[in-house]
């Protein structure tokens, strides 16, 4: 944490376009920061780490960049970055105060931003806070930049970077723990079970092979949006035609950003699209949502799997994190899986709104940017710390209860669907037949096949879910009324 100096409770006196205001004396942003923050008292929702992390990133980026282009002077860029790297590291977070719902355009962000790199350099090198010299915001820290270009590109670096780091490993590791309870479930036969009635038999372990699966595709989908996150509008400024920056400024800036994140981020192919519009934004925010949508089928079918303990379907255990009910003892709920589903249903509200804020794109810049960057973000953090949590403090503790699946596929009338092939379907659906019949006198399917007179060893190979091929009847024996 680093202050001015100054006083809690103090004021200092700063200036900027409109005049004169008070700023609080110990903190490191300035007259259009203190503006913002009055003019936009509307929630308690703030810039998360990751996006203030991004505008470091970007802001140490600029002023290498412009040093290598000779416009920054060597000691003024080297102060800019060592108040840039606090900025990453989270030493400056408590100077980042403005709300989400603010400019549309992030102005008072990137400003506040500014103000504090500013700031901060001129304490490094000795000089006053808010004298704006020897380092000033505007002049120094954003220099080659403008509010248009550096708030869709550090959407693009927060998102990317937390995708990466956080999202895909989160998956990854719940789709391993998916994978191993599908091998290790992979012998036991289950019903299956369609428009939540009795199908045909499958495998316990094909389930959550299937689970797995969903996982894994998501992951698929979160590596496809590099190259469209990839690519940043640094370098537009104001309306994308890179009024006030070096024509190489961008390329470098951007050659920074890349080796400090180690990813590949590169310059925008159209500025006016990259700056107009926030479509990547939009897509990515999908593939979220559609990553919400698979956990939402995966925590609800585990919990339905587990549903009892005696008087509901039962066939796996869930491992039991808390008491559940203030009224009944003994009473132990899946909360773990409950969680998840609320995770996803704010991600997939999340989605709308950045939807929403991509349809702002008014001519040459889009007006909702910081409710769509933050919503996208919250969506990250909210898919990555629930996956995480549901592969460690569920899918890993499963256990399988045998006998009841066992139980289940005995009494289930569906695995006649393997005697359709012979006997015909109409024969098998006849009163008569052995569905029915099964159903009337309550017989179980090895009972009843050999009411007629098919051997059981053949029907048991017909019909078994881990047999991949067809297997003719032996027996001739089959006697249809």
């Amino acid at each position: 944490m680093t202050s001015t100096g100054g006083k809690p409770g103090n004021t200092r006196t700063e200036r900027d376009s409109m005049g004169e205001i008070q700023v609080p004396g110990n903190a490191l942003y300035g007259a259009q920061t203190q503006r913002a923050a009055e003019n936009f008292p509307i929630s308690n929702l703030r810039f998360p780490r990751e996006f203030i992390r991004a505008l470091g990133l970007i802001k140490l980026s600029a002023a290498r960049a412009n040093m290598d282009l000779g416009l920054l002077e060597k000691k003024i860029g080297d102060a800019i970055v060592k108040a840039s790297q606090e900025v990453i590291d989270g030493k400056l977070d408590e100077h980042f105060v403005l709300d989400i719902f603010q400019t549309g355009s992030g102005t008072s962000t990137n400003m506040n931003a500014n103000e504090v790199i500013s700031n901060r350099a001129i304490q490094i090198l000795g000089g006053v806070v808010g004298s704006k010299k020897p380092v000033h915001p505007n002049d120094h820290v954003n220099m080659g930049q403008s509010s248009n270009d550096v708030i869709p590109s550090a959407m693009h670096v927060a998102a990317m970077e937390s995708i990466e780091r956080s999202l895909i490993p989160a998956l990854r590791k719940l789709q391993r723990s998916l994978a191993a309870k599908a091998k290790e479930f992979d012998s036991i036969v289950k019903i299956g079970r369609t428009h939540l009635q009795d199908a045909t038999p499958v495998r316990l372990g094909q389930e959550f092979g299937g689970y797995a699966r969903q996982m894994q595709l998501g992951i698929r989908r979160l590596e496809k949006l590099r190259d469209m996150l990839g690519e940043l509008p640094l370098g537009g400024t104001a309306v994308g035609t890179g009024i006030n920056t070096h024509p190489k400024f961008a390329a470098k800036a951007i050659q920074h950003l890349s080796k400090l994140t180690n990813l590949k981020f590169r310059e925008a192919e159209d500025h006016f699209e990259a700056q107009g519009a926030k479509d990547a934004i939009v897509e990515a925010s999908g593939v979220l949502k559609t990553i919400a949508a698979s956990l939402t089928k995966i925590a609800n079918d585990i919990r339905w799997l587990g549903s009892g303990p005696r008087c509901g379907i039962g066939e796996i255990h869930l491992p039991e994190t808390q008491p559940g009910s203030s009224i009944m003892p003994g009473k132990v709920n899946p909360v773990i899986a409950e969680s998840v589903l609320m995770a996803a249903a704010q991600v997939i509200g999340n989605d709308l709104a950045v939807t929403i804020g991509g349809q702002a794109g008014v001519f040459e810049l889009n007006v909702m940017m910081p409710v769509m960057a933050h919503n996208i973000l919250e969506s990250i953090r909210l898919l990555a710390a629930s996956a995480n949590n549901f592969a460690d403090r569920c899918i890993s503790g499963i256990d399988a209860n045998r006998e009841r699946c066992n139980e289940m596929v005995e009494k289930s009338l569906a695995m006649c669907t393997a005697l359709a092939p012979e006997i015909g379907y109409d024969a098998a659906a006849k009163k008569q037949s052995l569905a029915p019949r099964a159903n009337e006198e309550d017989r179980a399917r090895f009972k009843a096949a050999r009411d007629y007179m098919i051997r059981v060893d053949d029907v048991v190979r017909c019909s078994n879910p881990r047999c991949g091929k067809r297997i003719q009847f032996t027996c001739q024996s089959v006697a249809l009324i």
